[in-house]
């Protein structure tokens, strides 16, 4: 929380030119293609990472697939999570988030660019129309973050993963999906904590779990596939 409330005060002479920015090119998407208003996001990543000392270091990119679409599924430690996995990930990414999170300025902002969904956890319909609209998407190409665990503890589980939930998988396999396991390490250090040091987080890009793989597992099957692999990786590189 500390590095988060630095970060904030030393852009706050940036934050109205990249705000207004920000929200002209969401709202208009038709003037601006989908990678021009996600290099913008990752430029925004980017300042905030030189002023917070935060240092973003990707593994296994070669394992992300070239064609198509797919849904990456990482760990969940906090608030720089997506943004750990946008800055490192080169082709434009959608991502579903928390409604209840997603509409604090700057965050709107970083959702809307990217068209990204808002689930409300609390309304089954709407999570089951978010599910099948990412599922339609993925068909069409396009490429999703997805948070299996649902959220995050704000006094975090550090690199400790908890139980992924089945339903977060049911688009993947609606779309007949890679899925692509994403481990997070040390992503708790940027805003989960009260340390101004400079922190160095992870992003290792697992090999892809074609349809062909796990058409024929239930989702409790697949979840607790993808979390025993960001497991392993996890405390292989930690240890």
């Amino acid at each position: 929380m500390l590095r988060f409330l630095y970060v904030i005060i030393m852009n706050l002479f940036r934050a109205p030119y990249m705000i207004t920015r920000m929200r002209y090119e969401a709202n208009h998407p038709e003037k601006f293609t989908e990678k021009q208003r996600y290099e913008l996001n990752q430029h925004a990543v980017r300042i905030m990472c030189h002023t917070g000392k935060i240092k973003t270091v990707c593994y296994g990119k070669e394992h992300l697939p070239t064609e198509g679409g797919y849904i990456m599924y990482p760990n969940h430690q906090g608030k720089y999570d997506a943004l750990a996995i946008i800055i490192s990930h080169e082709k434009p990414c959608s991502l579903v988030m928390d409604i209840k999170k997603s509409n604090s300025i700057l965050v709107r902002e970083f959702v809307d660019l990217v068209q990204g969904k808002r689930l409300d956890k609390s309304n089954v319909r709407q999570a089951m129309t978010i599910i099948k609209e990412v599922a339609n998407d993925v068909k069409a190409g396009k490429r999703y973050i997805l948070f299996p665990e649902g959220g995050y503890d704000e006094f975090n589980h550090k690199n400790q993963v908890t139980d992924f939930k089945p339903g977060s998988f049911k688009s993947a396999t609606m779309a007949k999906a890679p899925i692509v396991p994403v481990v997070l390490i040390d992503s708790y250090k940027v805003f989960n904590s009260f340390n101004m040091k400079p922190v160095t987080v992870q992003v290792r890009f697992l090999k892809p779990i074609r349809y062909e793989e796990y058409k024929t597992m239930k989702t409790m099957e697949i979840a607790n596939i993808v979390k025993s692999r960001i497991e392993e990786e996890i405390m292989k590189c930690t240890l």
